[in-house]
C-alpha cells in the first residue's frame, strides 16, 4: 500500500493532508474563480476541515488509496494549494490520477508545474503504472501543468474532460 509522505522540490514541500490544515487551506482556497472549471465554490473552514477528514480517513474502497498533500513554498512559509493522487487497480495495471490546484494569489510562478512534476516523479517509484489527468479542454493552464509533467493528452474523454496520461517506466 502506497501512504503520502513528503515531497520535496527546489521551492516547495508537498506534506501530507491533515484535518488541521483546514483554515489556512480554506483561505487560500477561497477565490470562485478556482471554481471556474472544476464547478462548485468555496468550502468554510468548516466544510474543509470536515472534508479532510473523509479524506484522511481514506478511501472506502480498500482497493483504491487516497493521497493528499498541501503545497508550502518554503521561502514564504505559507501553504499554496494542493496536490493530490486517486491510485487504483486498472485491468492488470495500478493507475495514479493526479490533480492539482494554487490559490488565485501564487497563481503565474510556477508552482502547480513544480508540485505536479515532483509529486509525479514520486509516483514514478511507486507501483503505479500510469498516471492520468483529466483536464477541461479551455483550461489551458492545466493542460501546461500536465504537459510539463510530462503527461500527454489521448484521445479520451471522461466527463467532459480530456484524459491525460503518462506511462511509468520505473
Amino acid at each position: 500500500m502506497i501512504t503520502s509522505e513528503v515531497i520535496r522540490t527546489p521551492r516547495l514541500d508537498l506534506l501530507p493532508l491533515r484535518v488541521e490544515h483546514a483554515e489556512e487551506m480554506a483561505e487560500v482556497l477561497s477565490d470562485p474563480a478556482l471554481h471556474t472549471f472544476i464547478g462548485g465554490a468555496p468550502d468554510t473552514p468548516e466544510a474543509l476541515r470536515s472534508r479532510y477528514q473523509r479524506m484522511t480517513a481514506g478511501a472506502p474502497d480498500p482497493a483504491v488509496t487516497w493521497l493528499n498533500w498541501v503545497i508550502r513554498l518554503r521561502d514564504e512559509a505559507c501553504l499554496t494549494g494542493t496536490v493530490q493522487a486517486t491510485v487504483r487497480p486498472s485491468n492488470q495495471d495500478t493507475v495514479a490520477e493526479v490533480a492539482w490546484v494554487v490559490g488565485s494569489r501564487w497563481q503565474g510562478r510556477g508552482i502547480a508545474t513544480e508540485a505536479a512534476r515532483g509529486l509525479v516523479d514520486w509516483l514514478g517509484h511507486q507501483p503505479v503504472h500510469a498516471v492520468i489527468a483529466h483536464i477541461h479542454p479551455d483550461h489551458r493552464a492545466s493542460a501546461a501543468v500536465a504537459a510539463a509533467a510530462g503527461l500527454s493528452p489521448t484521445d479520451e474523454w471522461h466527463d467532459g474532460e480530456a484524459r491525460w496520461r503518462r506511462v511509468v517506466t520505473a
